[in-house]
């Protein structure tokens, strides 16, 4: 059991026993075994020094390991769920290092050369020229979307790179077709590689908890280049002994690629995204109106639909965001829906059994969620109606300005981030 011992270096008082010096705050924590120095920046972060270790060898390591490879002050400076991350994070690496290794033997195999490990290295760089460039263009204009399902495209992106590796360890099975595999092997991989760029920074900005994303993100890439070279070692090792054939290939390959896209599928599972989306949005009211409580990113985590965000939630008054005006709400209709509520950046129609809410193009978060409300208290109080009455509107509305300043500030200080609202390429419209 540790016990605080918060020290004052200059021997002067302080309201609270910490020593304060230039806006900076630290203390000593000590234990059986070993002394660490806290200390928090006038910026907010935490750096932690050790100052007296008697713990065997072994520890020390494990010590040392945490301090290169995660972030300073961990566990303390993260949020929930970066060690199941991290887990799985180390074995979609050596998954996918050691599936690349037979991938590109396999590609040497079909283009009639006798694959080595260095051949294997070579052929990789090239073959990332070419199609893979075209992938690349392709999946760069997706960046809206990837924005608002990071998870999502973070599986696709591996998903996809595996469906390109596959390509290449059958390659060998028709040589004749060999450009054609290696050439729509690399278009699936540089789709691959720009989805997995451009998620990375939301799922570590996610984790983020004491404005130490640089810090988190070096950790984050040193682990990967660890495990990518623990990874090649394996496929090496694979390619020369059970892989060196294709009835290996065919075994491994498989089992390489479920591992890869389980570990990734994991890895989302545990990332507490806190920016809002129509699928967390629509989360965060139903919990409201069931239970009155505001969920966390990390309470809502394990219950996102990963491959499938776009479903509705009956208790979140089956809320669909996104579609065009002209799709939803009739021209006879519109000015009346703009005049209900006119101080609001929002419509709201009811459209077969689901509630079209289409926002203006400046709307927020904030925005988002007090149409939202609206939309669930609305369909809470008329179930049967095809169109949304303006006194079943009008007590929504009323509803949700009672309920909305306490709940906006609970969703702050939950850490939602609610200055945006990311629809993906969702339609909005402009006065």
């Amino acid at each position: 059991m540790e016990l605080l011992e918060k020290l004052k270096m200059r021997k002067k008082k302080q309201p609270d026993n910490n020593e304060v010096e230039g806006g900076s705050v630290l203390w000593f924590e000590t234990s059986v075994s070993v002394s660490r120095r806290f200390q928090f920046e006038p910026q907010g972060q935490l750096s932690v020094k050790i100052v007296d270790d008697s713990r065997p060898l072994h520890s020390r390591i494990v010590e040392s390991f945490l301090h290169k490879f995660f972030p300073s002050g961990y566990p303390y400076s993260v949020n929930e769920g970066y060690l199941t991350y991290t887990q799985f994070r180390a074995m979609q690496h050596i998954t996918s290092a050691a599936l690349s290794v037979l991938s590109t033997q396999s590609l040497l195999f079909a283009a009639g050369l006798r694959p080595t490990p260095a051949q294997a290295t070579a052929v990789s760089w090239i073959l990332k020229d070419g199609m893979q460039h075209l992938g690349n263009l392709i999946c760069s204009n997706l960046g809206a979307r990837m924005d608002s399902e990071p998870k999502r495209w973070r599986i696709l992106a591996d998903a996809l790179y595996d469906v390109g590796s596959g390509l290449e360890v059958l390659s060998p099975l028709c040589p004749h077709l060999f450009l054609e595999m290696a050439g729509l092997g690399n278009f699936a991989k540089g789709m691959a590689v720009v989805a997995a760029r451009a998620t990375r920074l939301p799922i570590y900005s996610a984790f983020a908890k004491e404005g130490n994303l640089s810090d988190l993100f070096a950790k984050g890439e040193a682990i990967s280049t660890l495990f990518n070279v623990i990874g090649i070692g394996i496929g090496i090792q694979l390619a020369s002994t059970v892989c060196s054939s294709m009835q290996g290939k065919l075994v491994a390959g498989p089992i390489l690629s479920v591992l890869h896209v389980y570990s990734v599928i994991e890895e989302m599972k545990a990332t507490p995204i806190n920016t809002l989306n129509p699928q967390r949005t629509a989360m965060i009211v139903a919990d409201f109106l069931k239970a009155g409580n505001v969920s966390s990113p990390a309470d809502l985590r394990y219950g996102e639909d990963l491959l499938f965000p776009g479903r509705l939630i009956e208790d979140a008054g089956n809320v669909r965001v996104g579609r065009a005006v002209h799709k939803v709400i009739k021209p006879s209709r519109f000015v009346e829906l703009q005049q209900m509520f006119p101080e609001e950046k929002f419509l709201l129609n009811r459209s077969d059994k689901c509630i079209d809410m289409v926002l203006q193009k400046d709307a927020v978060g904030e925005d988002a969620l007090r149409g939202w409300l609206v939309a669930a208290y609305a369909a809470q109080t008329d179930k049967s109606s095809h169109e949304l009455s303006a006194s079943t509107l009008q007590e929504a509305y009323e509803r949700m300005n009672d309920v909305f300043p306490v709940f906006l500030k609970e969703l702050q200080n939950k850490g939602w981030h609610t200055d945006r609202f990311l629809d993906g390429t969702g339609s909005r419209f402009a006065l």
